[in-house]
């Protein structure tokens, strides 16, 4: 491992390992099938502080380091990608939005509980017409008095179901554009505030992804988050904040299937000898392991960027961009050495191979992050 961990980094890598190992792969397998959600794993996190891991301490936080918590979350998604996502969510993207940009009010009324685990949390911002493109959101926000009145449907939200609160956007000002965007913090249970349709995934399946509908639904103008028309630039910082999770749920479960086809070339023979045996197969391993290590290092990279205080759009891009794409092909190249038996659920490659797929997808397609790391590139400002 070229990038050196610290003591502490490495005692918290350990101790999520060992209830990952233990706790989150014990019903892996089953949550895949019935789609429950992993409500007993989250709380025993936030027990440990896994689900406040960035906060500071007086928030009821762990008070670590990126890096660390890309190690944790690394380690969760090698055992259960459903509950890894949910953790990457609420920790990389809510906890943090709320942390950075929240006011004294809010932190004190929504991240103690949060850190704790004791409340789940969501980010709407994708729309039936607006996944890449944001600003083509139509959920609109109206100033009434006292309080904001929400309007509009909110689609593939992670833990839409499950969350006891919501990052929302909605437009508050249609003729700013972008700049006409703002967030808000809505609390499960609002009256107008309904979960729609949920989601019958290929993976992830444990964790519910729903649409969210809002018909007149009415919110304190305290819950709004930052100021008005900060909700796009609210939006862009916690999405690579996320990206950087995505990296690590990328490697845990690349890990978990390279360890899996390690195993089964051993003990698998087949012309006389192990399959291990077989050049053909030992350079696929090869290639993996390569692969593997590579998108560890542009996260780790990306991690410690944002832990010096720096700008880590770039790489936070290239982190997500490379390693969801590597996961794809290791969970890929992990079922074929499986033969048919990679194709049955009686193997756990099958499952990773599904959960993986999303990875390229969310947060941030391949495409945009392209776009992105070019326009970094090209010094050019636009960014989608």
């Amino acid at each position: 491992m070229l990038f050196k961990l610290t003591g502490e980094q490495r005692m918290i890598q350990t101790m999520a390992r060992e209830f990952s190992r233990k706790v989150v792969a014990a019903t892996a397998v089953e949550r895949d099938r019935t789609k429950e959600f992993p409500a007993e794993n989250l709380k025993q996190m936030g027990e440990l502080g896994l689900m406040g891991m960035m906060i500071p301490f007086e928030y009821e936080g762990s008070g670590a380091d990126t890096v660390s918590y890309v190690l944790a979350l690394s380690e969760i998604a090698y055992s259960c990608a459903s509950t890894a996502v949910v953790m990457s969510v609420h920790n990389s993207i809510v906890c943090e939005s709320i942390y950075r940009w929240g006011n004294d009010t809010q932190k004190d009324k929504y991240l103690k509980s949060l850190a704790a685990g004791s409340k789940i949390g969501a980010f709407a911002l994708t729309e039936p017409e607006a996944g890449s493109d944001p600003v083509k959101q139509i959920t609109s926000a109206v100033r009434d008095g006292d309080e904001y009145v929400l309007n509009g449907v909110k689609r593939f939200i992670t833990t839409g179901q499950n969350a006891g609160l919501v990052i929302v956007t909605a437009v508050t000002d249609e003729a700013k554009r972008h700049r006409g965007i703002s967030a808000f913090l809505v609390n499960k249970g609002t009256p107008g505030f309904k979960v729609g349709h949920t989601e019958d995934k290929l993976g992830l399946r444990a964790s519910d992804t729903t649409d969210l509908l809002f018909e007149d639904c009415r919110i304190p103008a305290s819950d709004l988050l930052g100021a008005e028309g900060d909700g796009f630039k609210i939006a862009m910082t916690a999405l690579d904040c996320g990206r950087i999770g995505i990296a690590a749920q990328s490697i845990g479960v690349a890990t978990a299937a390279f360890d899996a086809a390690v195993k089964y070339a051993k003990s698998r023979a087949q012309f006389g000898q192990k399959i291990s045996k077989f050049q053909a197969l030992r350079f696929m391993l090869a290639d993996m392991a390569t692969e593997i290590e590579a998108a560890r290092q542009l996260m780790f990279s990306a991690a410690a960027t944002k832990d010096r205080g720096e700008n880590f759009t770039l790489q936070a891009s290239m982190a997500k961009l490379y390693a969801s794409e590597m996961v794809n092909r290791v969970t890929a190249k992990a079922l074929q050495m499986h033969g048919g038996y990679g194709f049955t659920k009686d193997y756990p490659v099958e499952r990773y191979y599904r959960d993986a797929r999303v990875f390229t997808i969310y947060e941030g397609t391949s495409e945009i992050q392209r776009v992105v790391i070019s326009n970094s590139i090209l010094k050019d400002k636009r960014k989608p």
